[in-house]
C-alpha cells in the first residue's frame, strides 16, 4: 500500500501495480498512454517529483510521499500554451506520443526555460515519434519556451481555412491534452477483456484443444475455438487465408495463428486463463525462406496449394533484353532489404461492444471502418446492420493497421457472450502478428548510352510474403511497375514473386514495395554516373520524365509532373556540398497516388447539414495521423465559401458515412478530396440565396472513381494511376564523423493543401527511412519467430537526427481533380535509402547493396 499525491489530489494505493495502470484503469487518467509497458517508447511519461518518468515502469508501493503529474494536471494556461505551439508548429500527427512529449518538454522547461535545439531534442530522447520525424515537435518546444518566457499568446500564423493554408490541424488540442480517445482509452461498465491463446509452433497440426481448465477458473465468461464462429472462419485483405481460429486437424502457418479465445472479467484472469488451455501438437517442418519455398519438396504452407508462390507479377514493355545487349554501358548487381517493423506508437486495440439488435459495435484503431466492417460481418455470419464499426483516433498506422489483428477476435468474443470486451495486443503480440514490410532480394540490370540516358533495364525481385497473403500481391505489383524510376525509357522487362512461408506476415508499409525496388534503380543509377562521367544529379536531370512523356509502364504523364523542378529545388544545395568537397548522395522517385491499375478506386463523401446549423463531413476515409480531417474542412471551405466554424468534420463510421477506401496508397487526399469537392458543389447550388440552417436535415453527397486501366491492358498508352507524386532526395555526411549533417527532401505534391501538414509528411517519412536505411532490424530466428522488442528494433530518436531536415514542398499545377492536390504519405520514405548509400560511397568508395548500410557510424556493433 502507498499514498502520494496525483495532480495535486491525494490518492492511497492498496493493491501493488505498475504505476501506468493505475492511472489508467483506476483514475482514467488516458493523456498516459500505453505504447509498450516496457520502457521502450516513452509514451507513458508522467512527471514524479518533477522528473520525467515513464509509468510502466515504477510499482505503486514505491511511490509513498512522492507527487505525481499527468497532462491532466497542467495549469490552463500550460495546456493553452502547449495546444497552441504544438498546432503553431505542425508538431502533432497520429498524436498517440504526444502528451508524452508534454510532459518531458515541461520537465526541460521548468528547470532550462530557454533551451536549444540539442537541449530540447535531448529531453525528449526516450519519446519516441513514428510520425514527425522530431523536427516540428522541437519546434513546438522551442515556441512554448518563447510563450512562456514572454507570457502571451501570439496569433496562429494562418487561420483562413482555405486550401494552401498553414493552419493548426483541427484535432490539435484533443491530441496534445489526451483528451482525444483511442480505443484502449475507452472504459465502459462491466467491460471484459479478451485475448487469443497462440500456436506453439510456426508449422504444427493441431491434434487436440482442451479448454476446460479455462473456462472453470473463476471470472472467465468465455473460451471460444473455431467451432463457435458462427460464420466464415478466414479472413483476410483481398485472399482470405488467415484463420481468425486454427481448428482441430488444421495446421498453423506462424506463432501468431490464434487457437482459442478467452473473455474474462480482467487482464490478470486473462492471461492465466491463456496459460491453461491445453493444446497437443504434431511439429511439422516449417518454411524459413523464399529459397526454402521455392525448392520442389518444400512442405506447403498452405494445404492443397501446388506450391508455395502466393503471387506472380511480369510487367513489361518494349525490348529491354536488346536494348541492354545494345547499350554502351552495362551494369549488373543484387540488391538485399530486410523485413521491417511499422512500430506504430499505439499498438493494435479494438473494443466490441453489444447491440441491442444482437450484433455488436466495434470501436476501432484501423485504416478502413468499411473493410473492418465487411470482413467482422461475414465472420460473425450477420448483415451490416448487425456488425457497425467507428473508427476511433488511430496512433498511427502506416500500411500495419490495413488487416485484422483484434477486430474480428474483439467481435466474436462480445456476440458470443454478449458483454462489452476490450482485445489489446501487447506491444510483443504486435511485433508478432500485424503484416511487416516485405524482405526483398533484388538482381537488375541496367544499360545506357555515352552519354547517360537509360536504354533499357531487366530485374527479378523475390520477396518474403509471410504466412498470408495480407496484400503481398499488390506490393509485389507496385515494386515491379514502379521499378523502372520515374524517367524517360521504354524497354523494361522485370519478373516478381511472392513466396508463403511460415514468417509473420508481410504486406502494406509505406511506400509499398517501392522502396525496395527503389533502392536497386537508384543505386544503380549512381553507379552508372560515373560510368559515364557525369554528375548523379546530371544523369537524373537527363532521363527525367516531362509532362507529356511516356514513362516506362507506357502512361502518358500530364501538365503536373514535377520530377525536374524537384531536381532543381534541391541543386543548389547539391552543388554547394560538391564544392566544399562534402560526401553528397541524391536519389528520386515516384509513387502513384490512388489505388490505380485497373481496380475499381472510390472516393465517397457526405455532407450534411445537421440541426446545429452546421455542416458535418461525413466520409469512410480513416485519418491515420496524415490530417485527413484538417484536408476535408480545408477543402470544403475553399469550394464553399463557409467559415470554418460552419464546419464539423465527424470519424469515419459504417452507418452515416459512405464507404470511401482504405487510407493506403496515398490515395485519400486527392480521391476523396475530389468525392468532396463534387458534394460540395451540391451544397452550393443549395444554398443559393438560403441560409445553412435552411438546409437542416439536408445530405449532399459526392463520388469519384479513380478510373485506370488494368496491369498489362492492351491498350497503348495504359493509364496505371490517376497520379503520381515526384521527389528528389539529397543527403550530405560529415565527412570528419561520418554522420549526416543534412537531409534535403523535395517534393512534388500538385497543390499543397496545408503546406505545415505536408513538411510534416515530409520530415517524418525522412526520418523512418533513415530508420530503414542504417539502423532498423527485424530478426526472425530459426523457429520462425522475431527476437525484437520494441526497444531492440533501431528507431532513431530525436536527438539522432541530423542537425537540418530541409523539407521543400514543390507545387505544380495541372492535376485536373481535388483542385490538383496529390498524396504524399507514402514517397517520403522511398528516396531516402539509396540517396544516404550513395553519401557514404562518395565518403569511402564503398558499394553498399543491403540494408540496413553497413560500415557506417550507425551500424550496430557486432
Amino acid at each position: 500500500m502507498a499514498t502520494f499525491t496525483v495532480n495535486g489530489q491525494s490518492v492511497t494505493v492498496e493493491k501493488n501495480q505498475k504505476l501506468i495502470r493505475f492511472l489508467r484503469d483506476t483514475l482514467h487518467l488516458t493523456s498516459v498512454k500505453d505504447g509498450c509497458s516496457e520502457g521502450a517508447c516513452g509514451t507513458c511519461h508522467v512527471l514524479i517529483d518533477g522528473k520525467p518518468t515513464k509509468a510502466c515502469i515504477p510499482q505503486t508501493d514505491r511511490l509513498e510521499g512522492r507527487t505525481v503529474l499527468t497532462v491532466e494536471g497542467l495549469s490552463d494556461w500550460e495546456k493553452q500554451v502547449y495546444t497552441f505551439a504544438f498546432g503553431e508548429a505542425g508538431a502533432v500527427q497520429c498524436g498517440f506520443c504526444i502528451p508524452g512529449m508534454v510532459i518531458s518538454a515541461k520537465g526541460l522547461l521548468d528547470v532550462n526555460p530557454d533551451p536549444t535545439r540539442e537541449e530540447a531534442a535531448f529531453a525528449i530522447r526516450n519519446n519516441i515519434c513514428r510520425c514527425t520525424g522530431y523536427v516540428k515537435i522541437i519546434d513546438g518546444i522551442l515556441l512554448a519556451a518563447k510563450i512562456f518566457r514572454e507570457g502571451k499568446l501570439p496569433k496562429a500564423s494562418a487561420d483562413d481555412w482555405k486550401m494552401g493554408s498553414r493552419v493548426h490541424r483541427l484535432d490539435v488540442e484533443e491530441k496534445v491534452l489526451g483528451t482525444g480517445q483511442y480505443p484502449d482509452d475507452v472504459y465502459v461498465d462491466g467491460m471484459c477483456y479478451g485475448g487469443a491463446v497462440r500456436s506453439r509452433y510456426a508449422r504444427a497440426r493441431v491434434l487436440s484443444i482442451d479448454v476446460s481448465a479455462a473456462q472453470a477458473l473463476p471470472g472467465v465468461v468465455c473460451v471460444l475455438t473455431q467451432k463457435d464462429i458462427p460464420g466464415k472462419v478466414n479472413v483476410g485483405h483481398l485472399k482470405k487465408d488467415q484463420p481468425t481460429l486454427i481448428g482441430v486437424g488444421e495446421i498453423t502457418h506462424y506463432l501468431g495463428d490464434s487457437v482459442a479465445l478467452i473473455c474474462a472479467r480482467d487482464q490478470e484472469t486473462l492471461e492465466a486463463a491463456k496459460k491453461l488451455v491445453k493444446v497437443e501438437y504434431e511439429v511439422l517442418p516449417a518454411v524459413h525462406s523464399p529459397r526454402e519455398a521455392a525448392a520442389p519438396d518444400a512442405p506447403l504452407v498452405f494445404e492443397g496449394d501446388e506450391n508455395n508462390v502466393q503471387a506472380y507479377k511480369h510487367v513489361s514493355r518494349g525490348d529491354a533484353d536488346g536494348a541492354i545487349k545494345n547499350a554502351k554501358y552495362v551494369l549488373t548487381q543484387h540488391f538485399h532489404t530486410p523485413w521491417t517493423e511499422h512500430a506504430f506508437l499505439e499498438p493494435e486495440c479494438c473494443v466490441a461492444l453489444p447491440l441491442e439488435n444482437g450484433g455488436v459495435k466495434l470501436l476501432t484503431s484501423d485504416q478502413s471502418a468499411h473493410t473492418t466492417m465487411h470482413e467482422c460481418a461475414a465472420m460473425l455470419g450477420v448483415d451490416y446492420d448487425h456488425c457497425q464499426v467507428q473508427n476511433m483516433l488511430v496512433g498511427g498506422g502506416f500500411g500495419g493497421k490495413e488487416d485484422m489483428s483484434v477486430q474480428h477476435h474483439a467481435a466474436l468474443l462480445a456476440y458470443v457472450a454478449r458483454v462489452p470486451v476490450k482485445v489489446k495486443l501487447s506491444r510483443q503480440e504486435s511485433i508478432l502478428v500485424h503484416p511487416k514490410r516485405h524482405s526483398f532480394d533484388m538482381d537488375f540490370t541496367m544499360g545506357c548510352d555515352e552519354n547517360g540516358i537509360i536504354q533499357g533495364v531487366k530485374a527479378s525481385v523475390v520477396s518474403d510474403t509471410g504466412a498470408f497473403a495480407s496484400l503481398g500481391g499488390p506490393v509485389l505489383e507496385r515494386a515491379c511497375t514502379h521499378a523502372a524510376g520515374p524517367y524517360a525509357y521504354e524497354n523494361f522487362e522485370i519478373e516478381g514473386r511472392a513466396y508463403y512461408t511460415n514468417n509473420p506476415p508481410a504486406g502494406a508499409f509505406r511506400g509499398f514495395g517501392v522502396t525496395q525496388t527503389c533502392f536497386c534503380t537508384e543505386t544503380l543509377l549512381n553507379e552508372m554516373a560515373d560510368l559515364v562521367g557525369i554528375s548523379p544529379w546530371e544523369i537524373r536531370y537527363r532521363n527525367a520524365i516531362r509532362p507529356g512523356g511516356v514513362l516506362p509502364n507506357g502512361q502518358i504523364v500530364d501538365e503536373s509532373t514535377g520530377l525536374v523542378e524537384t531536381l532543381e529545388a534541391i541543386k543548389p544545395a547539391y552543388d554547394e556540398a560538391v564544392r566544399s568537397g562534402d560526401p553528397v548522395g541524391i536519389a528520386c522517385a515516384m509513387k502513384n497516388a490512388g489505388v490505380g491499375v485497373g481496380i475499381p478506386d472510390w472516393g465517397r463523401c457526405k455532407l450534411i447539414v445537421e440541426d446545429d446549423g452546421k455542416v458535418h463531413i461525413y466520409s469512410g476515409a480513416s485519418c491515420i495521423g496524415q490530417g485527413l480531417g484538417t484536408v476535408l474542412v480545408q477543402v470544403v471551405v475553399t469550394n464553399t465559401g463557409l467559415h470554418r466554424d460552419d464546419i464539423v468534420y465527424e470519424r469515419s463510421n459504417t452507418w452515416i458515412a459512405p464507404d470511401s477506401g482504405d487510407t493506403s496508397g496515398s490515395r485519400q487526399t486527392l480521391v476523396t478530396g475530389e468525392a468532396t469537392r463534387r458534394a460540395c458543389e451540391k451544397l452550393c447550388a443549395a444554398l443559393e440565396g438560403k441560409a445553412l440552417r435552411d438546409l437542416a436535415g439536408q445530405e449532399f453527397y459526392g463520388e469519384y472513381l479513380a478510373k485506370t486501366d488494368p496491369l498489362g491492358a492492351d491498350v497503348p498508352n495504359p493509364v496505371s494511376h490517376v497520379a503520381y507524386g515526384y521527389a528528389t532526395q539529397m543527403c550530405i555526411l560529415d565527412r570528419e564523423t561520418g554522420r549526416i549533417k543534412m537531409l534535403v527532401a523535395a517534393h512534388d505534391v500538385g497543390k499543397a493543401v496545408n503546406p505545415l501538414s505536408c513538411e510534416g509528411q515530409i520530415e517524418g517519412g525522412v526520418v523512418m527511412s533513415m530508420g530503414y536505411a542504417l539502423t532498423e532490424q527485424y530478426p526472425i530466428d530459426d523457429t520462425c519467430k522475431p527476437t525484437a522488442r520494441y526497444g531492440t528494433l533501431g528507431l532513431f530518436r530525436a536527438n539522432q537526427i541530423p542537425p537540418e531536415i530541409q523539407a521543400i514542398v514543390v507545387e505544380k499545377p495541372g492535376l485536373k481533380v481535388a483542385g490538383g492536390a496529390i498524396g504524399i504519405g507514402e514517397i517520403t520514405s522511398i528516396p531516402t535509402a539509396p540517396a544516404i548509400a550513395d553519401a557514404y560511397y562518395r565518403l569511402d568508395g564503398q558499394r553498399r547493396l543491403t540494408l540496413p548500410l553497413e560500415n557506417t557510424p550507425y551500424a550496430k556493433k557486432k
